[in-house]
């Protein structure tokens, strides 16, 4: 069994349900410590993060990831238990398989093979690891960037474990995210009976019009490196369950995935332009998900994507596509970022699962990374 896999599955037993941990990060820290990292554990509510630090030398090379995992579901429909790690037909079974433990895992091997034959490179590296990244991602990554600011420590350079590959292992390395703005609209009306319906004002109808338009806009068109941005609305609730009362309120959330050619602010501008325009009695609450973030051609986007062809033999796609990751919390302070990881076929799925055999083909990848930007 190599070194990689042992650790991956070490991590997989670990139920770290998020925010919980699990003792994932005590694994990892004991690693770290003993390759020379200066270690810090960040306990902040229930959340546990990790940043270690190994030397001060210009660039800081950060490889992050998290421990921390959704929910299994019901158990009894997995083909394994969800937190027994088992092979089967080639295949590593276990939530976090995929999503992205073994991604943790292949990080901490690629490190120490790495310093093992150079214990001096040119730069410094960390790690940043959360168990929020699945959860309300508040006081994960977040905060500890939030932390790093505020002590003057700037991270160059960060490689996301995120599980990015599509069809293949390295068909594709994220360069960038979308923003992400969502919001909660109420719109209040006045409750009545529905045969008096002139002394009620139904929100449900005040809004529809608004609504209709906000899914009408064209945003934008995108851009080189985005789509164009999208505006969904994801839930609608009102009434008190009576066919018979006009309800005196309704509550609409909604969700704007963005790219650069947006800002959070004038989205939220021309959104409550538009509502306004309709006359609603309204109140709305904003939640900044993730600004957008891109970088472009450099010394990291190249050193991932030379690793990739080495290691593996194939030109990876260099997208912006899929959800937020913890890149958004990264990229603000300077940083380039990719992401780079196994297969994203089967994370937060019944029977989650991923290529033993890319386990250490994905250490090899960012091994050759660290070749490329801190010197062999």
């Amino acid at each position: 069994m190599s070194e990689t896999l042992r650790l991956a599955r070490e991590l997989i037993a670990k139920p770290s349900v998020t925010p919980d941990d699990a003792g994932c990060q005590e694994v990892l820290a004991k690693r770290l410590h003993d390759l020379g990292f200066q270690v810090e554990i960040m306990q902040i509510g229930d959340v546990t993060n990790l940043w270690a630090k190994r030397g001060s030398a210009r660039p800081l090379l950060c490889l992050a990831g998290h421990t921390d995992v959704v929910p299994t579901g019901e158990e009894s429909l997995w083909r394994h238990p969800p937190f027994t790690p088992t092979e089967e037909n080639g295949w590593l079974y276990g939530r976090g398989a995929a999503d992205m433990k073994s991604a943790l895992a292949a990080m901490i091997v690629a490190c120490e093979e790495y310093l093992a034959a150079r214990t001096d490179p040119d730069g410094s590296l960390a790690f940043l690891i959360t168990s929020d990244e699945e959860g309300i991602a508040v006081d994960g990554t977040r905060a500890v960037i939030e932390r790093l600011n505020d002590r003057g420590e700037h991270i160059d350079m960060c490689i996301i474990g995120e599980p990015s590959s599509s069809e293949t292992l390295g068909d594709v390395i994220r360069i960038g995210r979308r923003g992400s703005l969502s919001a909660e609209l109420t719109v209040l009306g006045k409750q009545g009976h529905v045969a008096y319906a002139d002394k009620a004002r139904n929100p449900l109808h005040d809004l529809a019009p608004a609504l209709k338009e906000l899914t009408e806009v064209h945003w934008d068109e995108g851009n080189e490196a985005f789509p164009p941005s999208s505006f969904q609305a994801t839930n609608i609730a009102a009434g008190t369950g009576a066919m018979n009362v006009i309800p005196g309120e309704c509550q609409v959330r909604f969700n704007v995935r963005y790219c650069t050619e947006q800002t959070m602010e004038g989205l939220q501008g021309r959104i409550e332009e538009i509502l306004d325009r309709h006359g609603l009695d309204y109140r709305i609450m904003w939640r900044d998900v993730g600004r957008p973030f891109l970088t472009g051609e450099g010394q990291l986007t190249t050193a991932v994507r030379d690793a990739v062809e080495d290691e593996l033999g194939i030109v990876p796609q260099m997208s912006t596509g899929g959800g937020t990751s913890d890149g958004r919390f990264i990229a603000p302070s300077g940083a380039q970022v990719v992401e780079v990881g196994l297969l994203n076929a089967t994370i937060h799925q019944v029977d989650e699962r991923t290529p033993v055999e890319d386990l250490d083909r994905l250490k090899n990848v960012y091994r050759r990374a660290l070749e490329n930007i801190l010197g062999r």
